[in-house]
Parts: C-alpha cells; sequence; structure tokens
C-alpha cells in the first residue's frame, strides 16, 4: 500500500509539471493566434512581411516560366564598351580579323588608327571592342545630339559606352559612336605633300571568271556613241555561266531593269552592296542569305546588251566605286 502511493506521489509530481508546461504553451498560443489575427487583417502594401512575400512570389514565378530579365535592366550592361586583345598573326588581313570577331572592318581601322590596311605588321597587338562603332574627336561647337544624328547613332547607346552622365561634352575627346562605320572619304592616309588616297582592301571575289570587255569610269556609249560613264566592269563569259555572290551578304532585290535586263542587288557589311546585270536568269531569292558559293544566276544578254556578259558594280554608302579597287 504504501509502495503504490510512492508511485501515485511520484505520477502527481509530474502531472504538475506537466501542467505547468501546457499553461506556458497554451498562452504562447493564444497570443500566435492573435498575431495571426492581426497579419490576416492588415492589407498587403501595409505589411512589410506582405512586401517581402509578394517579391519572393514574382521572382519565384519568372525562374519557374523561364523568363529573361527585363530588357531596360540589361541594356546599360550590354551597351558598356570593354575590348580584348588580339596579335596580329602572318597572313592576317583585317577583313578576316574583323570576320573573326564579327565586326565590321571600319571598326577595326577607327579604334586601332590603322593607316594602311595592306601593311598589318605581324605581332602587332589590335584593341577589339565588343561592339561594332568607330571613334570621333569631338570638335567645339559639337553637341551629343548633333554627333548621334551624324552618325545615326543612339544617344543613349552613346552615353552608355562612354560613361556619360549627362549631354555635356568636351572638345578633342574622342567618343566611342556604337553601331556607326566610317564614311568611305575619311578612311584615307595622310601623305606630306601628297594628295589623300583611299585606302581599301580587296574584299571581293571575282563573281566569273573571264575578260573584261569595258572598264570602270568614262567611255563611248556602245548605243548612243556619246560619251557616258559606266559605273561598273563587264566581263565576258559564254551564256549560261554561274555566277557567285562576290562576298558574303543578303539579297536586296532581284528583278528586270531595261538597262541592267535580269538582274541581282546583294547588301553586304560596312555600307557595300554589289550588282550583277543581263543575266540570262536569276537563282536568288529577294531577302536570302547567300555566300561566296552561292550561285545567284547564269551570264546572259538581257537589257542593254552587246553580247554575253556580266555587268558588276560595286557601290558604298551609295555610291559606285571602282569594282577592281576591292575586288582580290
Amino acid at each position: 500500500m504504501l509502495v503504490i502511493f510512492r508511485k501515485f506521489a511520484i505520477t502527481s509530481a509530474n502531472i504538475k509539471v506537466l501542467s505547468a508546461v501546457l499553461s506556458i504553451l497554451l498562452v504562447f498560443a493564444i497570443l500566435a493566434t492573435q498575431a495571426m489575427g492581426v497579419k490576416a487583417e492588415t492589407p498587403l502594401e501595409e505589411s512589410m512581411g506582405g512586401r517581402e512575400s509578394a517579391v519572393t512570389m514574382e521572382l519565384a514565378s519568372l525562374e519557374t516560366e523561364g523568363l529573361s530579365e527585363p530588357e531596360e535592366l540589361t541594356q546599360s550592361h550590354s551597351s558598356a564598351l570593354f575590348f580584348s586583345a588580339y596579335t596580329v598573326q602572318n597572313g592576317d588581313v583585317v577583313g578576316q580579323i574583323a570576320n573573326k570577331f564579327g565586326l565590321s572592318i571600319s571598326t577595326i581601322v577607327s579604334v586601332n588608327k590603322i593607316a594602311n590596311t595592306r601593311a598589318l605588321a605581324v605581332g602587332k597587338v589590335l584593341r577589339i571592342p565588343n561592339q561594332d562603332g568607330v571613334f570621333y574627336a569631338v570638335r567645339k561647337g559639337d553637341t551629343l545630339n548633333g554627333i548621334a544624328e551624324k552618325h545615326k547613332a543612339e544617344v543613349a547607346r552613346i552615353q552608355a559606352a562612354n560613361e556619360l552622365f549627362s549631354d555635356a561634352i568636351n572638345p578633342n575627346v574622342s567618343l566611342f559612336i556604337p553601331g556607326a562605320t566610317a564614311p568611305w572619304q575619311e578612311v584615307v592616309v595622310a601623305a606630306a605633300n601628297r594628295p589623300q588616297v583611299i585606302i581599301s582592301e580587296r574584299l571581293f571575289d571575282w563573281p566569273i571568271q573571264g575578260r573584261i570587255t569595258s572598264y570602270y569610269g568614262y567611255r563611248r556609249s556602245p548605243f548612243t556613241r556619246g560619251r557616258s560613264f559606266h559605273d561598273g566592269l563587264d566581263i565576258g563569259a559564254p551564256g549560261g555561266t554561274p555566277i557567285r555572290a562576290a562576298m558574303a551578304g543578303r539579297v536586296e532585290s532581284v528583278g528586270y531593269d531595261n538597262v541592267y535586263g535580269n538582274f541581282v542587288i546583294i547588301r553586304h557589311a560596312d555600307g557595300y552592296k554589289t550588282l550583277y546585270g543581263h543575266m540570262e536568269s536569276c537563282d536568288a531569292k529577294s531577302g536570302a542569305y547567300v555566300d561566296t558559293d552561292t550561285v545567284i544566276g547564269y551570264v546572259g544578254n538581257t537589257g542593254q546588251s552587246t553580247g554575253h556578259h556580266l555587268h558588276f558594280t560595286v557601290y558604298k554608302d551609295g555610291s559606285s566605286v571602282n569594282p577592281r579597287s576591292v575586288l582580290k
């Protein structure tokens, strides 16, 4: 009987301890319930916890749905200008280096102040920007808007590339103009006591193999017998000879003209275009991308033509240039 009573006494003590613990837990439970009630009644925008939850859910939603960061948040980073280095190797030419880095020739020439594109020194270290563009020397009276308009560029991109925080610019500094190309007339060498000479690189492949029957420049017209300007090369070849694009590019126009007959015009990088005329037939579609292995048509005798040949014109920034100055 005594043993039973002792066990009962121990059990009662334990019960008292448990009761105390339960009382404390009950108080915490009541307080927690009240707190939850307040949170539930408080509008989301007035609760800091609510704002944090909303942000977390939004980010999780973007991640789950695979959406990219908004453009306005990435634009400043993508427009930032930085350079890498490239050492000229034996056999390198500016055009190949530009293609290697996905840039225009005028970008490489402008950034590195290359005077002669045909005389690159092996071992010379070139600065390679991460985007196309040219440097422009700011002159007295220049404005950022004026410079942008002249180069058909965006003010915001110029500011981002040059880390400008206002529209104010100082003379005698150089600004990088993203997306701009150097005008043909500005790619020159200033030699002492000599006229400025246009520097070009032989960029284009011959579209066909044949004999030049008429050169670029003034000639006696075979139709009017008067003096006229011939804006391309006439290359004689048998009818049906395949004609290939002289340089990679995108076909801008395919059609028929009373003068050029069946023709194709291709748009290339750096402001170049090429025209192929008097074709027997065209084998290209407008908007198609072509390279130097692509047959775009066949030699013919259409339009104002005196025999089977290809009329080949090269345009730079809208003006014709002598094809022989840029043919390989």
